[in-house]
């Protein structure tokens, strides 16, 4: 008998012992196939002496093939109700622990220092609730933390936002902000029908491995973020149009937008999605001085 988690029968008896039922509000979808989390888990690149960090284990499906593949795995996980049927499911684990809590709310870097004490090698690997899959990612980023990078499944949509190069109608804010800190590129596409409930999406799994310094070097982080995310504003207008209409007194300070514009060799008609992370660490840093 198939002892694997991830399997339509056993989640089926699993959901059935404990009279669970998802919860729509908390993006519940759990994978069902055991091929596609030992793929997932394979672009992790896990050794035995790996830790891994998981969020939302759900009933422990992907927890599991982690546990096998790795030296502890440490998961975070929302739902009071599922917390008896992981400690009934991973049983036979002795190198999870599960945190009942928020991860958007954990001090991750603690959890850190509590759990990976020693480990030089330590992945975050997970199937994210997608109505959070943005603030996680870039919560984990921004916080610095110790990890070689982080392999999850996510929306296709969002996938091809985290990944898309200048140019492209899906290249935006959010994909600078994310290659910043890392190389991002899906490395599997995921049908609906390995999920139970099926989503109405198409899934992706996203890689993302950590650069050891962001891929521009800027005056201020904060101040370069809140550039591209004007740029971005809305995505019919030039970037001096966007720039003019979002920064803080831009409409009075237009002659020193375009000035910047100038010095960082940007021609103002363009429009945000042709501009490379490169571009905008030049004119974030031309617009500083007048703007912060």
């Amino acid at each position: 008998m198939n002892k694997d988690i991830a399997t339509p029968v056993r989640t089926k008896d699993i959901l059935k012992k404990y009279g669970f039922s998802f919860k729509k509000s908390l993006g519940q979808n759990f994978l069902i196939d055991t091929n596609i989390l030992k793929r997932i888990v394979d672009h992790a690149q896990l050794t035995e002496e790996s830790g891994a960090i998981e969020i939302g284990p759900g009933i422990g499906a992907l927890t599991e093939q982690l546990a096998k593949s790795s030296k502890k795995v440490t998961a975070f996980e929302i739902d009071q109700r599922l917390l008896p049927i992981l400690s009934d499911t991973l049983a036979p684990y002795d190198n999870v622990n599960i945190i009942h809590g928020d991860v958007l709310k954990a001090d991750v870097k603690k959890v850190i220092e509590e759990e990976f004490t020693g480990f030089s090698d330590l992945m975050v690997v997970a199937n994210l609730p997608y109505y959070v899959t943005t603030p996680i990612i870039l919560k984990l980023l921004s916080e610095n933390l110790p990890i070689r990078g982080i392999v999850c499944m996510l929306q296709k949509e969002v996938a091809d936002r985290i990944a898309a190069k200048p140019g492209t109608k899906e290249y935006g804010s959010l994909s600078i902000a994310i290659q910043y800190y890392t190389e991002a590129e899906t490395v599997m596409i995921v049908p609906k029908t390995v999920f139970m409930p099926q989503p109405n999406v198409d899934s992706a799994v996203i890689r993302l491995t950590k650069r050891v310094n962001p891929i521009v070097e800027v005056l201020d982080e904060e101040f370069f973020f809140i550039v591209t995310r004007a740029s971005f504003a809305q995505r019919r207008k030039t970037i001096l149009n966007n720039l003019t209409s979002q920064l803080p007194d831009g409409k009075t300070k237009k002659e020193l937008i375009l000035a910047a514009l100038e010095a960082s060799e940007v021609d103002p008609s363009r429009r945000g999605e042709t501009l490379s992370i490169a571009e905008f660490g030049r004119l974030s840093d031309a617009l500083l001085p007048n703007f912060k």
